[in-house]
């Protein structure tokens, strides 16, 4: 009698063991840990997936062959702010006006309250990390960036972040762990100012005997390691960066997180620098593209994405990993600094076969490349859906099984698995507060004033007195403007980006016409 029972007990103990491990695979298969690499300034022909020939990245073209490439896959906006807004907020972000690029010492943009991808995420369970660059404000007025700054990326939802405040052009030029700068001093304080140098401080502008990088345009106040910046700081000697030794910085940071949050599910965001000035590839990589310091920290993004994935196979997590790779906007090749980018750059095209680049409402400012991957669970290939990264913080949250607010984000999770082709109907982009539309196979681009050109970095905005009108299926370099020859269409684009718009916006671009 004994016998039976016991028996009867190690078989009952092994249904339940049974019946656990298949609640927890299916809770790992539904609860994946989530992984979004996000470039600076990466256009949509830096690489070898995209058809890039003249500069090597193997470590993303990897991704792209063991995941699905997605051609028609946008960041909302042409620029870094509005675009970081849009990802974690799934907002779009010409619906804030303080959405635009920010100064090293602007409040925080998002509100504490907000809807967040890392806070829908904790929801679930996920323990959630932000490595990288920030761009998104600090504090709620005034910083002292000497003391613990608040609020940040931990009150919108991250539970770890080492983050720079802004981008490397700008001060204060330190790292932030958890909003305290990382080697603060209180016998050298730090000091920042967009405004006004302070007394006695080398600028760019009237020292340049000390930079051993000279600016083109816009970047010549502060200098810290020889390079000029965007604003002014004072102090700090010891929390300052070494430019060379970013990259391998945030990597390492990286790995460490996932390396101590592999038990539980995750949310890491790994916004990487490159390839935004200044270009300071680490000696490690200088000199290898053939490009100058543009391409050069192109080929040391890749390899920190190659680095990243080794850490994920490593630790045995790449099966149950979703990650998504992306860029913030468009390429730009002289963006502020004489770096032999524009002299070096040979046959090699950024922007692919698209018009425009970084500040423009033309396909080559928010068309980027969108490479999702999950091994074993999406099936590798190419897709043509249009997707924006706008969509991932209703995607992810239905992944994962939460409810969201109305936003703009939409549900897209099929499609990002593969399991669908179809995917947005539209979608309004955004270039510095002026929007266009791409609905189906058409962009529509309103009426605007303003240069066609900017200058300086030698980019068409799509600036126009008349409206533009372009059908990127025979025409993905925008080049035969059909707002004349197809009224209709036209009429039909102009009341789609009306009922998103609003009557008054259009309204105002009418007098431009």
């Amino acid at each position: 009698m004994k016998s039976a029972i016991y028996y009867t007990c190690l078989l009952i103990g092994f249904f339940v063991t049974i019946a656990c491990s298949q609640i927890h695979e299916e809770k790992n298969a539904s609860h994946p840990n989530i992984v979004v690499i996000y470039l600076d300034d990466l256009g949509y022909g830096d690489l070898g997936a995209y058809g890039a020939t003249a500069i090597e990245t193997p470590n993303m073209d990897k991704l792209a062959l063991a995941g699905l490439k997605f051609t028609n896959g946008y960041a909302s906006s042409s620029t870094c702010t509005p675009s970081r807004y849009a990802l974690l907020t799934g907002v779009y972000p010409w619906r804030n006006k303080e959405a635009k690029i920010l100064p090293g010492t602007a409040p925080l943009l998002i509100d504490t309250q907000q809807q967040t991808l890392p806070n829908v995420l904790k929801r679930a369970g996920y323990h959630t990390g932000v490595v990288g660059k920030w761009h998104l404000g600090l504090g709620s007025g005034y910083v002292d960036w000497n003391k613990h700054i608040s609020p940040g990326p931990n009150e919108i939802g991250f539970d770890y972040s080492f983050i720079m405040a802004a981008t490397q052009d700008r001060v204060p030029t330190v790292y932030i762990e958890n909003g305290t700068v990382v080697g603060t001093d209180a016998h050298d304080p730090i000091e920042v100012d967009y405004n006004q140098n302070f007394a006695g401080e080398p600028t760019g502008l009237d020292n340049p005997e000390l930079l051993r990088m000279r600016w083109h345009h816009g970047h010549n106040n502060s200098i810290v390691n020889g390079i000029p910046r965007i604003g002014f700081m004072k102090g700090g000697e010891k929390a300052k960066w070494i430019d060379e030794n970013m990259a391998d910085t945030f990597l390492v940071k990286a790995q460490n997180y996932i390396k101590e949050n592999k038990k539980q599910p995750f949310f890491l965001y790994y916004a990487l620098h490159q390839p935004h000035v200044p270009r300071t590839p680490h000696p490690r990589f200088a000199g290898l593209s053939g490009m100058g310091p543009r391409g050069d920290v192109i080929v040391e993004a890749d390899w920190c994405i190659g680095q990243l994935m080794e850490t994920l196979a490593d630790e045995g997590l790449l099966e149950n990993t979703l990650i998504i790779s992306s860029s913030d906007n468009g390429p730009v090749v002289n963006d502020g600094y004489y770096d032999e980018a524009v002299e070096l750059l040979g046959d090699h095209k950024p922007s692919g076969t698209l018009r425009g680049g970084k500040y423009s409402l033309y396909e080559a400012g928010t068309r980027v490349p969108f490479i999702v991957q999950w091994k074993g669970k999406i099936t590798p290939g190419i897709s043509d859906a249009l997707v924006c990264q706008m969509d991932l913080l209703a995607s992810l949250a239905s992944l994962v099984g939460i409810d969201v607010e109305n936003s703009d984000s939409q549900n897209m999770i099929e499609v990002l698995l593969g399991n669908s082709k179809k995917g947005r109907t539209n979608v309004v982009l955004e270039a510095s507060s002026r929007t266009a539309l791409r609905q189906g196979d058409w962009v529509m681009i309103p009426p605007y004033s303003g240069p066609q050109t900017n200058k300086q970095v030698n980019i068409e905005l799509g600036n126009s007195k008349e409206y533009q009108l372009y059908n990127l299926t025979d025409d993905i370099s925008q080049q035969q403007n059909l707002a004349k020859i197809q009224p209709d269409k036209l009429h039909e684009m102009i009341e789609a980006y009306r009922a998103i718009r609003g009557q008054s916006v259009v309204q105002e671009q009418l007098r431009l016409e």
